[in-house]
């Protein structure tokens, strides 16, 4: 009987050891499905502002006037005062010319009165300007009519702008824009003229674009021209890091969060967008929300997230 007795107690230990067990195991794995993996997102608030997208174009300065010195007679030249860059005066002396006739009996009988041809001839130059070219220098022969040099007039330095033409729509004369340089400078244009012959090579229509203070500028800088191409005034903007979409750029959402921990995704249609901002038309948002910008790449419809400060 004694025997029997401690068998059962045995048995009833053993049972309630187990029990144990499996209960810790339970209560465990509970505790462990509570635990939820959470994004690190960033976030911001809508902003209510003027956007506008812009197209820029290739814009290259050049001299509309140029004045080209010619020879008046066949003859040798004796000297040159242009230099090449240089800026010169209107009345200065470019050029002098020793006639054809003078340089051929400069030592025939220099001793003769009779034959004290100088035939000397003076090229000033028209107007002011700067010196772009420069055809010749002392002791060349010129005959009548060749070019000796060209003077471009300072103040007719424009940019002409390239624009193709299937993008002519967006252009417009007395229309502004404004001009980037190389050196990142900007300055403010107009565009005041079209020429009326399109660029063979490129196929594009040429447009002149006047500006301020381009005296210092040399020709054949490239530029970009940037034209505003359509505009909006205080619109709600959100950085494009904030405006997700499909593969196939159909469909466009943004995370929008509804407390510090969970997100949600909101489908938008967009407006205006540029390099850095994209309008949203639809919906309308409250300017307390707060939109993911980063971290919200490839998340679920409801997502668990942690705001980074």
């Amino acid at each position: 009987m004694i025997k029997k007795f401690s068998e059962y107690q045995a048995l009833l230990l053993l049972t309630l050891i187990l029990a144990f067990s499996v209960s810790c195991r339970h209560k465990s794995g509970n505790t462990e499905s509570k635990i939820i993996a959470k994004t690190p997102v960033s976030a911001v608030t809508l902003s209510f502002m003027d956007i506008s997208d812009t197209i820029d174009f290739p814009a290259i300065t050049s001299y509309l006037k140029k004045n080209v010195l010619k020879s008046s007679i066949s003859g040798v030249i004796e000297s040159v005062s242009a230099i090449q860059g240089e800026t010169i005066a209107k009345g200065s002396q470019v050029f002098t010319l020793r006639t054809r006739e003078a340089s051929a009996m400069m030592n025939v009988q220099p001793g003769d009165s009779a034959l004290g041809l100088r035939g000397i001839i003076r090229i000033f130059s028209p107007q002011d300007g700067v010196i772009s070219s420069v055809s010749h220098q002392a002791g060349d022969f010129v005959q009548e009519g060749d070019e000796l040099a060209v003077i471009a007039d300072s103040r007719s330095l424009v940019f002409i702008l390239e624009v193709p033409f299937e993008m002519i729509s967006y252009i417009g004369l007395n229309r502004n824009c404004a001009l980037s340089l190389p050196d990142n400078t900007r300055m403010a244009g107009r565009i005041t003229a079209k020429l009326p012959e399109m660029n063979m090579q490129n196929q594009t229509v040429r447009y002149v674009v006047t500006a301020e203070k381009t005296s210092k500028l040399p020709e054949n800088l490239i530029a970009s021209a940037l034209i505003v191409k359509e505009s909006r005034k205080h619109v709600q903007v959100l950085p494009r890091t904030a405006v997700l979409g499909n593969e196939t750029l159909t469909n466009f959402w943004v995370m929008k969060l509804i407390n510090d921990s969970v997100a949600i995704k909101v489908p938008v249609r967009k407006g205006i967008e540029n390099s850095g901002e994209v309008e949203i038309i639809e919906p309308l948002f409250l300017i307390t929300d707060k939109i993911l910008t980063s971290g919200n790449y490839g998340l679920p419809d409801t997502a668990a997230v942690i705001v980074g400060r």
